[in-house]
């Protein structure tokens, strides 16, 4: 076997359960999340000349698999979606969108260093985000896991600013309901 080819099987011993995990929180499909990984693959391939090593190669591996997420997200987005735009979620939240004192969750009074909650955590929050409409949980993933800009993502989902406010402050409030009764027991 040459060199190039125990590279690439290095790359996914050592890397394609971690970008599976990654991936598959971001997309909810197994299927998916495997056709993505391996098209961060092979675009690692296509271009392994040009990593230059200014970043770790695990970085460099997780920011094609970034960018091809985004790009399905992009190919999902073909097609305009309106929703109304009535805010039922107004005085949940100021202007930062952090909660509102009044309006904001109990206090769940949880130790999130501990590995156990944590665990815990990620998989209730993973069946709550499936519960979301699904432009919910893309524009979920693309915020909040992806850190996508506000206005890239109405340009990714091809969607308006104020739709954009209305579907991210429903899926917050939403994900807060859900956990707080399936995980938060007060």
């Amino acid at each position: 076997m040459s060199y190039e080819n125990l590279q690439a099987q290095r790359w996914v011993n050592e890397y394609a359960d971690m970008l599976l995990s990654y991936t598959s929180v971001r997309v909810n499909d197994r299927n998916i999340a495997e056709d993505i990984v391996q098209d961060t693959f092979l675009s690692a391939w296509k271009n392994r000349e040009n990593f230059k090593g200014e970043a770790s190669e695990k970085n460099w591996l997780f920011s094609i698999c970034k960018n091809k997420i985004i790009d399905y997200y992009r190919k999902k987005a073909r097609t305009p979606v309106q929703y109304a735009t009535i805010d039922d979620t107004a005085g949940y939240f100021d202007a930062d969108e952090h909660w509102t004192e009044k309006e904001g969750p109990i206090n769940w009074g949880i130790d999130y260093n501990h590995t156990l909650d944590k665990k815990e955590f990620y998989t209730i929050l993973e069946l709550c985000k499936k519960k979301l409409q699904e432009l919910q949980q893309k524009v979920f993933v693309l915020k909040y896991l992806e850190d996508v800009d506000s206005d890239e993502i109405c340009k990714l989902l091809n969607i308006s600013s104020s739709n954009y406010w209305v579907l991210i402050h429903r899926a917050k409030v939403q994900l807060r309901s859900c956990l707080e009764k399936n995980w938060i027991k007060a």
